[in-house]
């Protein structure tokens, strides 16, 4: 028990950093999904230590980093504490012979630090020590890394994960240290760092192999690159790039039958203007459509009963489940240390940063990022904006912000586009059920919006001040005459617009999508989730347009 508690602790530790280890993926593709593939892929480790665990392992392990660290937590989870140091030398050993060509520098190296202290028996500030040094080495001992001017995403990731899992697991009052201190100045990409570009596809397959031996490592990497591989009784789990993802598939099944498949082209890491863009995930932007704008997530925790989870981390649909059966859902910002690494690493790095805050009137993020910057911020290299934005106004004058970025000249340019962006984007919410949102405290009763809850469903609008009633309406029919109104209203050259659903995109695509397509033809428009920091508070049901113009 007292492992497990440990890994969860370990675990949750490593989904509050991962947006950070996403920004300085570069090795051995500067794709930016390490963070992301380890959240998913280490997932199972909440539930326990066993088999059953070590089996989820295999099975949900993603992409490169993933599936190496799945083959080494697949033995610690088999240990019990007074075997650790044995599991995380067997572990070591397995991820090392899970990689067709294994990489000093990497989180490999962390993993044969930390079964070498553990076996010494170090304590926590030499066994500190001896990890940190695994990270450092990167740099010189991979070129990429070098010339980039960062620490190994996964490397850093695992440093994360076993200080916190030892610091838990020991009960001791010793503190890590300040990641954005132990990697001063290689936190962040050197802003001439090109990545190449190869145009391969990043591949996942399960095959059951019960019906011939499985191939062996060496086989297997003459099929491609950054191969991953681990058996588990009859099933071979691989992890493989290659540019010709069918060709590979047909090589495969002539291996043993696949079970499970999944392709996906590789999104190399945005090139950066003359600023990092940091923006509050409390704008209605997905995580895929942050990243491929060059935007980076700053994200909130949704709080049910005692559990806080990342909002990017979150189902939406249990989320607003869970809300419609009448359980509290609220959200909590994330704590000022924990965000220290996003303010960090841009600020030691080479890069300026332009961190787009929601509104003031919704949170203290604003506030708490000015305090820290007064502090550590001496170059003023760390830009701060109150958007006084939420929702899909925060999320469209970002995504609007990034495209200008891209073209801009320098920081200042890009400042004043977005003031000009903030007076020009807009959007209407609304609402299913009130509620959700008088439940919240968002509004006020002197506001005006009570009255008949059960039978009104009002059309807000999330502004500086605050939460702007526009309108009140009966049915959906009443929402779409609304909505009607306003598109007739819009100019439409160049508009772009983000439709927002909450549990009912189906609904939207098959009802607002061609309504808003029939009145707004040329306009470019995008799907996107409402941003669950404002569903809680909206409730299932809701839905919402925000429109805005490049600047």
């Amino acid at each position: 028990m007292q492992l497990s508690a440990a890994l969860a602790r370990a675990y949750a530790a490593l989904v509050e950093q991962s947006e950070l280890i996403d920004r300085i993926n570069v090795f051995p593709v500067a794709d930016g999904d390490t963070g992301a593939n380890l959240r998913v892929s280490l997932a199972p480790l909440c539930q326990g230590t066993g088999e059953s665990v070590a089996r989820e392992l295999l099975l949900s392990a993603t992409g490169n980093s993933g599936n190496i660290a799945a083959a080494f937590f697949r033995c610690l989870v088999l240990a019990d504490r007074e075997q650790l140091a044995l599991a995380a030398a067997k572990g070591s050993e397995h991820a090392n012979r899970a990689v067709a060509d294994p990489q000093p520098g990497t989180m490999l190296s962390l993993f044969s630090a930390l079964a070498e202290g553990l076996e010494q028996g170090a304590d926590m500030e030499m066994l500190e020590q001896q990890l940190r040094q695994a990270v450092l080495s990167g740099p010189q001992l991979l070129p990429l890394l070098r010339k980039a001017q960062v620490v190994d995403a996964g490397a850093l990731a695992m440093y994360i994960f076993f200080t916190a899992f030892l610091q838990h697991l020991e009960k001791t009052p010793w503190q890590p240290p300040p990641i954005d201190q132990v990697f001063a100045g290689q936190l962040a990409i050197k802003n001439s760092f090109q990545p190449s570009t190869n145009g391969l596809y990043c591949v996942d397959a399960i095959l059951d192999t019960s019906r011939a031996s499985a191939p062996d490592i060496d086989e297997l990497s003459e099929l491609g690159e950054s191969l991953v591989a681990a058996a588990d009784d009859n099933r071979l789990k691989i992890h493989i790039h290659t540019d010709e993802p069918a060709r590979l598939r047909r090589r495969l099944a002539a291996l043993g039958e696949i079970v499970n498949w999944s392709d996906e082209k590789i999104a190399l890491l945005p090139q950066d203007g003359p600023i990092c863009l940091l923006l509050d995930a409390a704008g209605s932007l997905s995580p895929q459509l942050a990243a491929e704008n060059g935007i980076s997530l700053m994200a909130n925790s949704i709080v049910v009963g005692e559990r806080a989870m990342l909002e990017t981390d979150c189902n939406g649909d249990e989320i607003y489940s869970l809300l419609r059966s009448g359980i509290r859902v609220g959200t909590a910002r994330t704590p000022l240390e924990k965000r220290h690494p996003f303010f960090t690493a841009p600020v030691s790095g080479p890069a300026t940063t332009l961190y787009l805050c929601v509104g003031s009137a919704y949170t203290g993020n604003f506030a708490a990022a000015k305090a820290w910057k007064k502090q550590h911020d001496p170059d003023d290299r760390f830009l701060i904006v109150d958007t006084g934005a939420a929702s899909g106004r925060l999320g469209i004058i970002g995504l609007l912000t990034a495209r200008y970025a891209r073209r801009a000249a320098e920081s200042g340019q890009i400042l004043a586009a977005v003031q000009q962006l903030m007076q020009t984007c807009g959007e209407l919410v609304f609402l299913d059920e009130l509620k959700y949102l008088a439940r919240s405290g968002r509004i006020s009763r002197a506001g005006g919006f009570f009255g008949d809850l059960l039978n009104v469903k009002p059309i807000i609008s999330p502004e500086a001040a605050g939460v702007r009633k526009c309108g009140v309406v009966r049915n959906r029919a009443g929402q779409l005459a609304f909505l009607r109104q306003r598109l007739q209203r819009l100019e439409p050259q160049n508009l772009v617009l983000l439709l927002e659903y909450s549990d009912n995109r189906a609904w939207l695509e098959k009802t607002v999508l061609p309504l808003v397509q029939r009145l707004q033809p040329t306009a470019e428009i995008l799907i996107v989730p409402l941003s669950l920091t404002s569903g809680v508070h909206m409730g299932p049901g809701t839905w919402g347009m925000a429109w805005g113009y490049p600047a």
